[in-house]
């Protein structure tokens, strides 16, 4: 099947509620093109320097969602091409990017991302103190939180369950506080090869790649 026929059939099986989120890692123009012209709203894009080279070409009304590592000395940037920054691991990122957003004039939409899986390597705020941490970015005056992001470990889709499922408690968690300036609503979380678990624990919102394009070529 065509990108253009994934993407409508993804859209056409994805429950009411839940938005499809093109994960375009690594892909050209064309392919994000034929994405958008097949119904995506929302592109996801890992790295700074690929979304540069496609964002400033694509004429049709998207949103740019930022689903990779931040950096700081990237913000800057991020801030000027992105709607949204999903991967907010920490209090201290969210200062600094708060600060360059104060500079720019810009009120920047994030998700906060979870560790659910409790992984020492990888970025993200420890589900223990996602309440705190939520709070705290919550007095930021140029960020306003939309949700929750997470990952979860390297794991066949099954056994992702149990990571969505606590992504879910801690949001509807945080949602029921009614925190000012947190509107907690969306719930990122799911691939293409763990979407559908992802979908029956909560997610609201999947990042869906491989499943559109076909296995990433990284000889580009």
């Amino acid at each position: 099947m065509s990108i253009s026929e994934n993407v409508k059939k993804i859209l056409s099986d994805l429950p009411h509620g839940v938005n499809l989120e093109v994960a375009a890692k690594s892909r050209n123009y064309d392919e994000i093109e034929e994405s958008i012209l097949a119904g995506a709203k929302i592109i996801g894009e890992n790295y700074v320097q690929e979304a540069e080279k496609v964002i400033p070409l694509i004429k049709e009304k998207v949103e740019w969602h930022f689903i990779g590592s931040v950096q700081e000395n990237k913000i800057n940037k991020m801030i000027r091409l992105f709607d949204m920054i999903e991967t907010i691991g920490s209090v201290e990122i969210a200062k600094i990017l708060s600060k360059k957003c104060e500079t720019a004039g810009k009120i920047m939409k994030i998700l906060i991302e979870v560790n659910s899986g409790l992984e020492p390597q990888k970025s993200g705020v420890m589900p223990e103190i996602v309440e705190d941490t939520v709070k705290e970015i919550s007095k930021l005056p140029n960020l306003k939180i939309y949700g929750l992001m997470t990952m979860g470990p390297a794991f066949e889709a099954e056994n992702l369950r149990p990571y969505f499922k606590l992504t879910k408690v801690l949001f509807d968690h945080i949602k029921s506080l009614n925190f000012e300036n947190v509107k907690m609503d969306i719930l990122s979380m799911g691939m293409s090869d763990s979407y559908l678990v992802a979908i029956e624990e909560g997610a609201n919102l999947v990042r869906i790649g491989t499943k559109i394009f076909g296995p990433r070529n990284y000889s580009r």
